[in-house]
Parts: structure tokens; sequence; C-alpha cells
């Protein structure tokens, strides 16, 4: 058993011992099944707290055959597969942590040099008189041993991307680096002495004019998950079991940490959160309190056309159409909105949805994130609509109708330079920005079926809110008057089917003609019984 060659399994099993254990096994059974096939070649990327450097773990510890983890594996999904003893520990197996060993040197290329010679110091062990002493290229001496021993190898490979994170602008390095990735698992040579490649990062492979660096490699992605979505995160059955468990509100998990959204699975949820919320007892900022928020400030501030507007419209809950093929997975390589949206999506801060290809702020927790890198911002027209909007509410509930209006007509009037304002649904995008904070006591649905029609914006209280419950219906160049008349003439509070209390229909009316009064607004309040 060496650290590097044929390592044991204590770290995988200290994650079985844990408090909060979600068997991923799961994955191990579709590595089984492609093993030494064409689509031997995995790379797997997910945002930071995601469980990748667990899942590693897992893989070298039941492939390892520098231990034996049939205790640890006894009773988990793939200990059920009918392969399961075909493949427990019995391959050579060379795993490196790139993030680790990047810490352990100087600079990046010290890192390529140093992580080639700790492993090829645990070859000679191994296989004393088969490598030349002055060996310095962990491809050739795997091809060596290969050669005179017929020997394979299972390479697993964790933040494989971490050079292209940390040492973003050397690009000498990462050229170094790309080659050495090459020389492991592409060309003849490394067919001969690979039995399976597996590598996680939070970014996907390296592209270099729209082709990928290692072609090879099937790639499941926060964009392209399938057919491991399931792996990509907890699951929703996973999540609502944990909340019963430890006697925690589900639906609040839900608004908390969910959102990551892919086909076939529509909720994902993220790891360390969870664990986080259940061990701890209360749901807070957990998974963005590892990250620096600086870091999306600089992102959501560069100078891309359309890329400020795409942001507060994401802020306000709506969706962007979004390209993520341009974007060449490096961390300097930016060309467009598109390109710094797609790097979002790979590093968590927005969901995607790869039918409708569209992005979306997933949660309350990455929600929070976006407002406080905002406030580091110099956008003081939405600072100040973020920071009124507690006062907006507050007017809302007291129908104080003025107060209500004046206070849309600072958010559109500041934005205007920023936001084009000519129908509904980009007014929509002004009253959702003005409310900001309203998501601290309501789930809000835009665009939700509801008797007759679609109410505009609906404001559903969430769990133990005392608030009164909303309908709002928006009109551009009409009267706030017929906002309310709609509301009722087409039967919108039929889209609060298990609500009772009061609910106030709020009519939100905008004319661009209308100097003195470019925004109106009546609220009624009425008791409902559903």
């Amino acid at each position: 058993m060496g650290y590097y060659l044929n390592p044991g399994n204590q770290n995988f099993a200290s994650a079985v011992r844990s408090k909060i254990y979600i068997d991923k096994t799961g994955l191990l059974s579709y590595l089984n099944s492609v093993i030494d096939t064409e689509q031997r070649y995995i790379c797997i990327s997910r945002p930071r707290r995601f469980g990748k450097s667990i899942a590693a773990r897992m893989v070298a510890a039941y492939y390892s055959r520098g231990c034996d983890s049939r205790m640890i594996f006894d009773g988990l999904k793939v200990s059920f597969s009918e392969d399961f003893e075909d493949h427990l520990n019995k391959y050579n197996v060379i795993h490196l942590d790139v993030a680790y060993m990047r810490s352990m040197a100087a600079d990046a290329m010290e890192t390529i040099g140093y992580l080639q010679k700790c492993i090829i110091d645990e070859l000679k062990e191994v296989y004393p008189g088969l490598i030349q002493d002055h060996a310095t290229m962990l491809p050739m001496a795997l091809a060596q041993i290969n050669k005179k021993t017929g020997a394979r190898f299972i390479i697993i490979i964790d933040e494989w991307d971490a050079l292209f994170r940390e040492d973003k602008f050397d690009e000498k390095a990462q050229d170094a680096y790309i080659k050495l990735l090459r020389g492991l698992f592409k060309g003849e040579q490394s067919q001969n002495f690979m039995h399976l490649a597996y590598m996680t990062g939070i970014l996907p492979i390296k592209r270099y004019n729209n082709e990928s660096a290692l072609n090879n490699f099937d790639e499941f992605t926060m964009t392209h998950p399938a057919p491991l979505t399931e792996y990509t995160g907890f699951t929703e059955q996973e999540v609502e079991k944990l909340c019963a468990e430890y006697h925690m509100d589900f639906s609040e998990a839900r608004r908390w940490y969910d959102g990551y959204s892919f086909e076939g699975m529509e909720h994902i949820y993220s790891p360390n959160s969870i664990v986080k919320a259940m061990l701890r007892g209360g749901y807070h900022n957990y998974w963005t309190g590892t990250v620096a928020y600086e870091a999306l400030k600089i992102y959501i501030s560069m100078d891309y056309n359309g890329l400020k507007e795409a942001v507060i419209r994401l802020l306000a809950g709506e969706r962007c159409e979004v390209d993520v093929e341009t974007f060449e997975n490096d961390m300097t390589s930016f060309r467009n909105r598109d390109d710094v949206l797609t790097i979002l999506i790979h590093l968590g801060y927005l969901g995607y949805d790869n039918i409708r290809r569209e992005a979306y702020i997933p949660n309350e927790e990455v929600r929070g994130a976006f407002a406080r890198a905002v406030k580091g911002t110099d956008w003081l027209p939405v600072i100040h609509a973020i920071l009124a909007s507690d006062a907006l509410l507050k007017a809302t509930w007291n129908q104080d109708e003025d107060a209500v209006a004046a206070g849309l007509d600072a958010v559109h009037s500041s934005n205007t330079s920023i936001l084009k304002y000519n129908d509904e649904n980009s007014l929509a995008c002004v009253v959702r920005l003005a409310y900001y904070n309203a998501v601290n006591e309501y789930t809000i649905i835009q665009e939700m079926p509801s008797g007759k029609g679609y109410a505009d914006i609906v404001f559903i209280p969430i769990p133990h809110s005392d608030k009164p419950a909303m309908i709002v219906e928006l009109k551009y160049n009409k009267s706030a008057q017929g906002a309310i008349a709609q509301i009722k003439n087409r039967q919108y509070v039929r889209a609060l089917e298990a609500y009772s209390g009061n609910l106030l229909l709020v009519g939100i009316s905008y004319s661009k003609d209308d100097v003195n009064k470019a925004h109106e607004c009546v609220i009624e309040k009425i008791k409902y019984q559903c």
C-alpha cells in the first residue's frame, strides 16, 4: 500500500462512518460497465462542496489492490451488483489530488514535476529495476512497466483543473500540464496501460478552438450531467429522508438549497449545505461561505455587453438564455456575457436548464451570495432597490398605495440605463427587483396558471409566516384599477388552492407617457378561504 500507488481506504471509510453518509456507490456500477472499453475515460465536473473528493476516494477504495474494502462496501448499493466481486480491490490504482500537490510546490511548473516524481518513486519500489533511474516522465514510466510486465492501471485525478484555477495566467505551465495529461490518456501506449481514467474538477476539460484537449473523455458536467445526474449532488428523495430523520422543515430545505435542475432529475441539492443544516439544526448560508464572494463580484462586474442586464434579471427571479458551448473551460478566455454566465453555472452560482438552455439563480443560499456581491460593486441603483425592498413590502402590507407607486417609480427610473422597459414583461422585472427581499416571507411564482388565465406574480406565504398572500397584476399603458378588475374577473385567486387568510390584490400600472405619475398602484384587501 502506497500513498499514491495502490492507496488504502481509510479516507473513504471515514466518510462512510460519518453521521450523515448518502450512498453514491451506484457510480461504481457505471464505472464497472465501462472499464477496459472505449468509454473508460471519465471526467466529472461539479462545483465546490458537491462531493467530488469523496467520490474519488470511493473509486480508489473500491478498485485499489492495496487494501481490502469488502467490509466498507458491504450493504451499500454496489455490493448487490452482479459484478461487485469481479472488480473489488483487483487493480493497480494511482490516486492523486492536484490541488493538494499544488499546495506542496512553489509554482505550477514545479507541481507538474513534483507529482510525477512522487508517483515514479513509488512505482520504482513496486517494480524495481524496470524504470530507468533518470526517468522523469510518468507516461513513459507506466509504458515501460506495461511493456515488461503487462501491468495496467486505473488513474484517478481529483481536482484535475487546480492549475487552471489557481495559476490561471500561467499559460506555459498549463500547456505543459495538458501535455502530461495527453501522455497519460491519449495515444497507443497509454491505451495499453490504462484500465480506467477517472478525473474530477470544477471546470470541464480545457478546450482549444472548440475541441477538448482530451477528446477521448466522456464528460459529465453541470450543463450535461446525464447519465450520472444523481451523483451530481443530493436528490430530493435523499434530502426529504434526512429532513424527516433530523426533524427539519423540508420546504425550507428546498427554498434554501434546491434549484439545480437537470433532464430526468429536476431537484438536486448542494450536499455540503444539506449536511451542515441537518447537523447544526438550522438553515443558513453554508456553501457560499466556502468561497469568497469577491470572485462572484469580479465575474458579474465584467464589461461585456448585456451581462449587467442579465444579472439584474437573474436577481429579479427571471431566467436568461445562455449559449454554454462557446466557453473554453478556463478562468481567463471570456469573450462575451455567455462565457461569464457559463462559468457561473460550473461554479454553482447559477442553475442551468439544458432543455430550455436558460440560466437562473437556483436558491436562497446562492441568491444571498449574489446580493452581497452586488453590494460590493458600483451598481448603486440596484443596491438601493435591494436595500429599499423591505420598506416597499411594509408599504404594501399597510396598503399605502402612494408609497408603493413611488417605490416602484424609483427603482424603475434609476435603472432605465440598464434595462429596457416597454412592456409588461419588463415591468415584471422591475417589480421582482423592487420586492427583492420578499423571498424571506414568500414563495414567489411568476405567470402562475389560475382561474381563466395566468396571474402575473403570486406571493404565497412560506410556512409559519403571518404575512398576507398577494396577487399582483401588471398593466402597461392601462389603469391599475383595470388590473384589479382582471384579477377578479379571471378568478386568479384560485391560484391559492391551499391558502386561507388575508389576501392582497395589487394592481400596478406603468405609463411611459405620464411623466408625473408613471406608476400607479391600487391595493385591495380581502379575506380568502380556499
